[in-house]
């Protein structure tokens, strides 16, 4: 890869500004000024200096949010927020997205990736990759309405949903849902379909991934690589 593409590619700095800095002795490539961008090296191999400053060679970018209410999921809108107006300005020059959508007063875990194949995978109905949420209802389940919500459920538009977990708190009332899928408001429309009604709902896993305790609403943080090596398993 070229020197001004990967720096450029990495948000560090545009072709020109590396040229710029290449020409004063600003790009080191293991310890020896380069003088030409234009020159090869290999991200993986070669220790890179760019301006007295270690350049750490990242393809993609992970980023685990912990959305608040009030916010949507998409990387613009001309009415609401957005869950990338919570990132620093600085990862405005990545091509980021939120992985999935939660709805706009949905909480809770939310991947935003710039990996946009690893992300069609992980939402694939093929992979039938896990999400949990936790949630509360006005009215407690009964066994039977349990029962239809876990074998599946017809909705408002006549889709029958796959088959979903519950496992319910001692009240009835709230609890946790496990779905492979993801339509349109689908937790909110089931439980409508059995004559109750979803007062609250957070997102609590998506795949292998925990949302981070740690992380308060609008908090985030960089994956590790051990979790984006279990996203990229979740996803084969």
């Amino acid at each position: 890869m070229r020197i001004d593409k990967l720096l450029s590619e990495m948000g560090i700095a545009t072709r020109k500004e590396a040229a710029s800095a290449a020409k004063r002795g600003g790009v080191l490539i293991n310890g020896v000024p380069q003088k030409d961008c234009a020159k090869h090296v290999d991200p993986e191999k070669d220790r890179i200096v760019y301006l007295g400053r270690e350049v750490v060679y990242q393809k993609y970018r992970y980023i685990m949010l912990n959305k608040p209410e009030g916010y949507v999921s998409a990387t613009e809108d001309g009415k609401d927020p957005t869950v990338l107006d919570l990132l620093p300005e600085e990862y405005g020059k990545f091509n980021l997205f939120p992985c999935g959508r939660l709805d706009k007063n949905t909480l809770g875990l939310m991947l935003i990736t710039d990996n946009g194949e690893l992300s069609h995978r992980l939402l694939s109905p093929k992979r039938h990759v896990k999400k949990t949420y936790a949630y509360r209802s006005k009215f407690p389940l009964t066994d039977k309405e349990k029962e239809v919500l876990e074998d599946g459920v017809i909705l408002d538009d006549g889709y029958e949903t796959k088959p979903a977990e519950i496992e319910l708190d001692n009240d009835r009332a709230s609890g946790y849902i496990t779905l492979t899928e993801g339509k349109y408001h689908q937790i909110k429309r089931m439980f409508e379909a059995v004559h109750n009604k979803i007062t609250y709902l957070e997102r609590v896993t998506f795949g292998p991934l925990y949302l981070d305790s740690s992380l308060g609403r609008g908090e985030w943080r960089e994956l590790t690589e051990k979790e984006i090596l279990a996203l990229e398993d979740a996803a084969k």
